[in-house]
């Protein structure tokens, strides 16, 4: 026992751990290093974020918008709105446009800059037709049916695009309207437009047709009127036999699924006789 004891005394004096010990200081000194670096990127400042500067909000791009952080849609539906040919000229239409939120418009609201012009320019004075025009008698009115595009365009509201619409819906129809009342079908044309243009404009040489006799039309009859589908031909044929017989074209409004808003032009078409 005393011999393994001494022997063990004598290997430990006579072997080297200097290489060990060399291992351990070595990582030491890089675990030291390692600290020393992270410690120092804790300090770095920040990169800073692109500057900003002032722009007119019409010429942003791809690029320009993400920064800002607009999304891909927002950017998109800004660039179609400048593919037709339209401006923006207001914090709160360029909000409309893209659909951006509050938020992210109040962080690019102090970045904008719009055109002298649209900024100085003021708000238009609301004009009131009704009573800044009076009404036509029936003999100073012109004739619906010949009427030009450019004359068309002379009533306030009506420009190149819808002038040339009334007249190709018009021309649709060998003999043009039968009335007024067919300027309802003009896609565009609200109500109070169509006010003005009847206030200038009237059917003097209405289209010549064949009315329908309502209490005795077929379903292929009734189908050949504007607005009037075959279902909705067969529930006026149906309501026709419930009641025996229609006492008025009024009366039509009654049947499912028809189009009430249309009924004037409709009676356009039919009679009771």
């Amino acid at each position: 026992m005393v011999l393994v004891i001494v022997g063990l005394q004598c290997l430990c004096f006579y072997l080297d751990f200097s290489s060990s010990s060399m291992h351990e200081n070595e990582y030491s000194v890089n675990f030291q290093s390692y600290t020393n670096e992270v410690d120092s990127l804790r300090h770095v400042k920040q990169v800073d974020k692109p500057k900003i500067y002032p722009f007119n909000p019409n010429f942003i791009t791809d690029y320009k918008g993400s920064i800002l952080g607009m999304s891909n849609k927002e950017i998109d539906r800004l660039l179609a709105f400048r593919k037709e040919n339209k401006w923006i000229n207001s914090a709160k239409q360029f909000q409309d446009v893209t659909h951006i939120s509050d938020s992210l418009l109040n962080t690019m609201v102090p970045f904008f800059k719009f055109p002298e012009w649209a900024v100085k320019s003021k708000p238009k004075k609301e004009v009131n037709y009704e009573s800044s025009s009076t009404t036509k008698t029936y003999a100073q009115k012109l004739d619906l049916n010949t009427a030009t595009s450019q004359q068309l365009q002379k009533v306030n509201g009506i420009g190149k695009v819808l002038s040339e619409r009334i007249v190709k819906y018009r021309n649709g129809f060998i003999g043009g309207f039968i009335a007024d009342v067919q300027l309802q079908d003009v896609y565009g044309l609200t109500p109070e437009v169509i006010e003005r243009i009847t206030n200038e404009f009237t059917v003097k040489t209405p289209r010549r047709i064949q009315k329908v006799a309502l209490n005795i039309a077929t379903v292929e009859n009734l189908v050949t009127i504007q607005h009037i589908d075959y279902d909705l031909a067969y529930q006026i044929v149906e309501q026709r036999q419930l009641r025996e017989g229609y006492e008025s074209l009024d009366e039509l409004t009654k049947v499912k699924g028809f189009p009430i808003n249309k009924i004037e032009i409709i009676k356009l078409y039919l009679s009771l006789d």
